[in-house]
């Protein structure tokens, strides 16, 4: 069988819509892919502004918004449609949403962008809510690309994204994940200070100098001490980190310079601590935003030796979640796993996602 879907991921970084048209392809029970187009929408300074601010609105400015940006997200989908003449090509939509609220402890976790309004503005089946169910049967509703790297990148041993957040996918006796770190949200945030909107290949951080208290006190943070399976919220780096690293008054350099080793270490101990060969050829994938950071992958590859740390082209770096939600649609489609309860610590695998049927009969 062979899925054509659009799969759409907006992250923590907040750069921008990430919008991929995908031919995903199963034949007895081997899954492969063609990741045809991809484009980053990027998103305006308004809708950064609301995307950043929305955990703090009421009720119902909150609900607004969700159905705002389920509205823009459709017009963003049926521009990449029509730009890349992709008209009756499309099976299914899966969009993660942008996650605003994540408590699994209390069960919740909240994604903005409405399906019903992303299904109506298309007119095509769209897929959403796709950590909800997860998170009902007890999980961390986190990582769920697992499923994606299971069955589209078995040869490696760990997979690392290194987003907004951090995560890791570890290849040992079934699979592990958990996210590790904060990571481009708060390099971005100090970037911003220095009026970058990102510091381009960690240019910035490799000129600086580390403060060993800082990064003491960093990696001395309770999360780390925590068991897996566990996850993060975004508001950990922007309302924990980002306000420690700020107390010590230094420059933006020694700033991104000490938070880049903190990155390095906390990825090592994930790595280490869940080792799955130290005998064998081992392979660590690395995709997200902070895989073209060129500083931090330089640091990382010396921190973690005979691993060896791969960085794919640019095209999979950048949309490897984007196409894995396309994979989670076409899953859902079916009525199939596409959660794993090893990943998130839930009760059982689930079929996650909320169905809109946006198409007339």
């Amino acid at each position: 069988m062979v899925y054509r879907a659009i799969g759409l991921m907006s992250g923590s970084s907040l750069d921008g819509l990430d919008i991929v048209f995908a031919e995903i392809l199963e034949n007895g029970g081997k899954w492969s892919y063609e990741l045809v187009h991809a484009d980053c929408i990027p998103y305006s300074s308004e809708w950064i502004e609301q995307l950043k601010n929305a955990t703090s609105l009421s009720a119902l400015d909150y609900q607004l918004l969700h159905t705002a940006y389920g509205h823009y997200i459709g017009q963003c989908v049926n521009e990449f449609i029509e730009k890349h003449q992709l008209h009756f090509k499309v099976a299914v939509i899966a969009s993660h949403g942008h996650t605003t609220f994540h408590i699994p402890a209390k069960k919740m976790t909240a994604q903005l962008g409405d399906g019903a309004a992303i299904a109506a503005t298309t007119q095509l089946p769209v897929v959403t809510d796709l950590r909800a169910m997860d998170i009902a049967f007890g999980g961390q509703g986190a990582p769920i690309v697992p499923i994606g790297e299971q069955l589209f990148f078995s040869n490696y041993q760990y997979f690392l994204n290194i987003g907004g957040i951090a995560n890791i996918s570890i290849s040992n006796d079934g699979y592990k994940a958990f996210d590790i770190c904060a990571a481009n949200r708060v390099l971005n945030m100090l970037a911003n200070e220095a009026g970058q909107e990102f510091d381009r290949d960690g240019a910035l951080a490799r000129s600086g100098q580390v403060n060993q208290a800082l990064l003491n006190e960093l990696n001395g943070l309770t999360y780390y001490t925590l068991p897996i399976p566990k996850s993060l919220a975004n508001s950990f780096g922007t309302d924990t980190v980002f306000p420690i690293i700020k107390k010590y008054g230094l420059t933006t350099a020694d700033a991104l310079h000490t938070y880049v080793a903190h990155i390095v270490r906390q990825i090592k101990n994930a790595v280490m601590s869940n080792r799955v060969s130290a005998n064998g050829e081992e392979q660590l994938l690395v995709t997200g935003g902070g895989a073209l950071n060129g500083y931090l992958i330089e640091r990382l590859q010396e921190a973690l030796g005979s691993i060896k740390v791969i960085i794919p082209d640019e095209q999979l770096v950048q949309y490897k979640e984007a196409l894995i939600m396309a994979l989670i649609g076409v899953l859902r489609w079916r009525e199939e796993y596409n959660v794993l309860s090893s990943v998130t610590g839930a009760t059982r695998n689930s079929v996650g996602g909320a169905m809109w049927m946006g198409q007339e009969e």
